[in-house]
């Protein structure tokens, strides 16, 4: 007997996922042959956000519009890059192209520089050093000092007190390891391992060393204060966070001013991963920044820690980013290598929130083409999705609901399951409420009804799932008929749909949110 055709009903439908009905949730792929299963249509919306670094290749208004119609979210400014100048006539042309655009509302990223450990400057201003393995290369910490192949300098002033012999080293993204001999007064002395011509001010990683540099350098500090408050950015991606600690550093920083701004901790070193649980619950989300973990831990163990973190993000129901050389080869190619395009699949299975381009977009010569391979393989990924069987992991995972805010939120995603709905409305602007929605994976998208424009912009750049729509009256009684309007406009219901809507009415008795089905 032949096997049963995919059904091609609505995206949104139980049936589309090939479920036999409202009930079992249960995936029909066993009745695919494997060609079928591999074709299954996609959904009509994409849950995964994609975030995209900005640089020459893409910062002129017509690509980055061209971009957000493909479906970039956050535009991320690279700040180990460029002065104020250049990044504000950056967000100026990022809100030209956004503002011919009303319905995306794109999120701006300030990456912070942090406490990087730099290679000092060449004698051969400019020039390149030859390195051969074997050699005794030896690293000073007078930055003054202009290097060549026997002696270099570096920025980290501790370093002599930071490590000890047998220690490796590795920089220029560890294209050059060196291994530790001796100490002095003020260097190192190392051994080079392999062959290798390195340039100036190139990274400096020390795997398994405490690094003991504030996660706000003054440049940061300048940058947030004087660049990112006036500029209004979404989101701050501080580097190498560490503890609990680096969090309340940054807020104190942003004051009031910035309170508004999320921070996302990028996890690069063993004490991020160590201090993890802490860092999570301090955080408003998470950036899997594998290109310095990488450095800083072996390379076969990032997958885990990926995961783990993952993982550990959606069950506090906070948002994550999984970034670096996610379709690395798209600098130079119009395609991924199999390889990459699984590595995004995978991240989107194991449940990231977002998806980061860095030099694919930045200085790549196909920048549009990996945005648009972002864009559909999040999609071949989320159709393969059983959300049933996610959203009793979850609580499975996390225990039973103990906060009346997750029991109704938890409750919502379970009917719009049953009911088919095209979309649950959250209506209000509690966040935690849209977070707790977001984390029992709901099949519909999530729409928010808020009426600040920011908030817009951040949900929408870092909560998968999430589709924002802005109405101009806060009074929670009107809000939904408003979202509701705005919705189907937009295609995301008709008349004779079911949504479900989550609102948080004030009584006298007291505030807590409550779930309608309401019928089109």
């Amino acid at each position: 007997m032949a096997a049963a055709k995919p059904t091609h009903g609505s995206a949104t439908s139980l049936d589309h996922f090939g479920f036999k009905d409202a009930k079992s949730y249960k995936p029909a792929t066993e009745r695919l042959s494997l060609a079928e299963a591999v074709k299954l249509p996609v959904g009509k919306y994409r849950n995964t956000k994609v975030v995209c670094t900005m640089g020459p290749a893409c910062w002129d208004v017509d690509t980055l519009g061209k971009m957000m119609d493909i479906g970039m979210n956050v535009c991320r400014l690279n700040f180990s890059h460029g002065d104020h100048e250049a990044h504000g006539a950056t967000v100026e042309r990022i809100r030209e192209a956004a503002a011919a655009r009303p319905h995306l509302h794109v999120g701006i990223l300030l990456d912070t520089k942090g406490p990087e450990i730099r290679t000092g400057f060449f004698a051969d201003k400019g020039g390149k050093i030859q390195l051969k393995c074997g050699q005794n290369l030896r690293i000073v910490t007078d930055y003054s000092f202009l290097g060549d192949a026997s002696c270099i300098a570096c920025t980290y002033e501790a370093l002599p007190q930071a490590v000890v012999p047998g220690n490796k080293i590795l920089m220029a993204d560890g294209s050059v390891t060196v291994t530790v001999t001796s100490i002095g007064d003020g260097f190192v002395d190392t051994r080079v391992e392999n062959d290798a011509a390195i340039g100036e001010r190139k990274n400096m990683n020390l795997p398994g060393v405490k690094v003991d540099l504030p996660v706000l350098q003054p440049k940061d500090v300048d940058d947030l204060v004087n660049f990112g408050i006036p500029q209004g950015v979404d989101y701050v991606a501080a580097s190498f966070v560490q503890s609990a600690a680096d969090i309340a550093l940054i807020r104190e920083t942003l004051g009031e001013a910035g309170a508004d701004i999320k921070i996302i901790a990028k996890i690069e070193n063993q004490e991020g991963l160590e201090n993890f649980d802490e860092i999570l619950e301090a955080t408003d989300g998470i950036m899997v920044a594998r290109g310095d973990l990488g450095m800083e831990i072996p390379p076969e163990e990032v997958f885990i820690a990926q995961k783990l973190m993952i993982e550990r993000c959606n069950l506090a129901g906070k948002s994550v980013i999984t970034a670096t050389q996610m379709l690395e080869s798209m600098t130079g190619a119009p395609r991924p290598t199999r390889a990459e395009a699984s590595d995004v699949a995978n991240a989107v299975l194991d449940g990231t929130d977002a998806v980061m381009l860095s030099g694919e977009t930045a200085g790549g010569a196909f920048p549009l083409e990996a945005v648009q391979c972002m864009v559909s393989t999040s999609m071949e990924a989320e159709k393969m999705i059983n959300y049933e069987i996610a959203r009793k992991a979850v609580a499975n995972k996390g225990g039973y609901a103990h906060t009346i805010f997750e029991s109704t939120t938890s409750a919502a995603v379970k009917t719009s399951l049953e009911t088919g709905a095209k979309a649950i409305i959250v209506v209000n602007d509690n966040e935690r409420i849209l977070e707790l929605t977001v984390k029992y994976r709901p099949q519909v998208p999530v729409i928010l009804a808020t009426t600040n424009a920011q908030k817009a912009r951040q949900t929408s750049g870092y909560n998968k799932n999430v589709y924002p729509v802005v109405v101009a009256d806060a009074d929670p009684s009107t809000m939904g008929g408003e979202a509701i309007a705005q919705i189907t406009a937009q295609g995301f219901a008709e008349a004779g749909d079911c949504v479900v809507m989550i609102m948080q009415l004030a009584d006298s008795i007291c505030e807590s949110p409550i779930v309608r089905c309401v019928q089109l």
